[in-house]
């Protein structure tokens, strides 16, 4: 029985679909080139916000073109991966398992003769046809994608080994693909651009996606001494973004987030800010209204401090189609941060409003930051508001998920402070400061003005903090002081008085024996002092700070987020010190 050469997936992933499959033939008229060609109008269609017709001509032969059921799996995919919905996930693993099994029917297939062959030999890669290595390219993408959906499932560790998995096998389909690029006859074949797109694409997302991974996953998923190349992948992304094929979309696509979200929340540098403004004005060219291009303009000025032209650019995003709402509440989600770091409390209540009312992902999370904003207002605030507060936290509880019998980390943090709220018969400690911080939003704190206001709350909380624990002491007490002083530092660091944050993260990291609950803040305090003394050129004590908590701190609150910090500081750290 023949097989096809390269087995990368548990067979799970697209039996559902295989018995329906073979019973479906291609139609005679749709040809690979056919194919190709209406792929390339849904991509269109897709970024001029036409997302219907995007759709409708990919799902009009999803079940037996691979192209089809590509594009249809990628269209779900990409609003997975920006709404971070379940539903909107298990919609999408379920088109990737079709597009799977679609694309493995048109797989290079071997007998066990020529198995046996190609084991001594090596895989003939010049004598696949063209249908066969774009089946073999489509069926590296869905693995792609389905890895990547992974990791937007599941935050956790688990999840994250999970995805890494999947990444594994991802990586193994592109270097097959890429072995066919290099060794197929391509003379006059007019699909190769298109191919080529893809593999530079598939090479430069696989290797950007590994090299983030913290190396305790790398090691669980026994992949010692193999790591990803991140300029390798950059060089691969910004080559395929500059290509004619079809699939130059997704390198840009990756480039702009990884650059303008994956480092903003996970990283401890500035993304290319300059490469994103121009690929994203060319974009913008070609699709001038497209809420895709517009959102990652409001983004690039949001995490670059121009909160006000970020606020116009979301704008005109969301405003831009009524087709796709889902795409509404990211945008919400990102004026909600706009607006806090402004301090405009009451406009970012509005659009935490809007996300309770229509996002499906954690309406946990939303009603704990609507509550924290409101505590920010503090003697502001009317009867029925401070009920409201009350209320909220009880919300906090009652609407916590458990996906595949896990929490999601920051709902069980918003969990925790709910919980706080109500033992100390109301009032948290700076609590959407706490957020702004733990979802990275610090950076943003390099405009002065914007800093400023950040920090005047922050010192009026500390003042408070420190009034209360003489005049009405709480078993919180040393907790509070240590999450406003960790936020202080950080603030003080972004604001270029890293001496004065780093008498602040020191109190925090002397304060690790008496605290009770928040034993987070010290592995991040050590995190931002070792960026700290890094700046401030003591680059061993500063690899050994981060080295420090990689190995023995485990078991606190958004530990995998910390990780994913620490790997790519030291990545970086080591990597100057080779070069010095």
């Amino acid at each position: 029985m023949a097989q096809p050469i390269g087995a990368y997936e548990s067979e799970s992933d697209n039996e559902e679909y295989e018995d329906t499959q073979e019973s479906l033939p291609l139609p005679a008229d749709m040809t690979l080139n056919r194919a190709l060609d209406e792929a390339n109008r849904a991509v269109n269609d897709f970024f001029n916000n036409n997302f219907e017709d995007a759709k409708s001509l990919m799902n009009s032969y999803k079940d037996v073109s691979m192209y089809h059921s590509l594009g249809s799996a990628m269209f779900l995919s990409l609003e997975a991966i920006m709404t971070f919905e379940q539903e909107s996930i298990a919609l999408a693993v379920t088109a990737l398992k079709r597009s799977l099994a679609v694309s493995n029917r048109f797989r290079k297939k071997n007998t066990i003769g020529e198995s046996i062959g190609n084991a001594v030999r090596g895989t003939q890669y010049a004598q696949y046809t063209t249908m066969e290595a774009h089946a073999e390219l489509c069926y590296a993408e869905s693995l792609m994608l389905r890895a990547v959906l992974t990791f937007a499932g599941d935050e956790t560790l688990t999840g994250i080994i999970k995805g890494g998995i999947r990444m594994r096998n991802c990586f193994n389909a592109f270097k097959d693909c890429q072995e066919i690029l290099l060794k197929k006859n391509w003379d006059g074949d007019s699909t190769k651009n298109h191919f080529e797109s893809g593999v530079k694409a598939g090479i430069g997302s696989f290797n950007l996606m590994i090299s983030l991974m913290p190396a305790k996953v790398t090691k669980l998923l026994e992949l010692i001494g193999f790591s990803g190349n991140r300029q390798l992948g950059l060089r691969e992304l910004d080559a395929g973004a500059k290509s004619e094929g079809m699939r130059q979309i997704l390198s840009v696509m990756v480039t702009l987030a990884y650059n303008l979200i994956v480092l903003h929340v996970l990283g401890h540098r500035e993304g290319d800010m300059r490469t994103c403004r121009d690929i994203i004005q060319n974009q913008l060219e070609k699709h001038p209204d497209s809420v895709w291009f517009s959102f990652f303009m409001g983004r690039l000025e949001f995490v670059s401090g121009n909160l006000d032209a970020g606020q116009e650019w979301y704008s005109k995003s969301w405003n831009s189609q009524n087709i796709w709402p889902q795409f509404h509440q990211v945008c919400y989600w990102e004026l909600f941060w706009v607006h806090c770091m402004k301090t405009e409390w009451r406009q970012a209540i509005v659009y935490c409003d809007k996300l309770i009312e229509n996002s499906k992902w954690s309406r946990s999370l939303y009603s704990y930051l609507k509550a924290a904003v409101l505590l920010m207002i503090d003697d502001d605030l009317t009867l029925s508001e401070v009920e409201e507060v009350n209320r909220l936290m009880g919300d906090v509880t009652k609407h916590k998920q458990r996906i595949a019998g896990k929490s999601l980390p920051m709902e069980k943090l918003a969990v925790k402070r709910a919980e706080r709220y109500l033992t100390q018969k109301g009032g948290l400690v700076i609590p959407i400061i706490e957020m702004m911080y733990l979802w990275n939003i610090f950076k943003v704190l390099k405009k002065p003005l914007v800093a400023t206001n950040i920090l005047k709350i922050i010192e009026k909380a500390l003042k408070t903090v420190n009034i209360k624990s003489k005049n009405s002491p709480s078993e919180y007490d040393n907790d509070n002081k240590a999450v406003v002083l960790l936020a202080k530092g950080t603030c003080l660091r972004y604001m270029g008085s890293p001496l004065q944050g780093l008498e602040c993260l020191e109190n925090v990291i002397s304060m690790k024996k008496s605290l009770v609950e928040d034993h987070y803040v010290v592995p991040y305090a050590i995190v931002e002092l070792a960026l700290i003394e890094w700046q401030n050129g003591k680059k061993e004590l500063a690899i050994a700070a981060l080295e420090d908590v990689k190995k023995n701190f485990a078991g606190y609150a958004m530990e995998a987020r910390l990780q994913f910090r620490i790997h790519s500081a030291l990545s970086d750290f080591k990597s100057d010190n080779i070069l010095c």
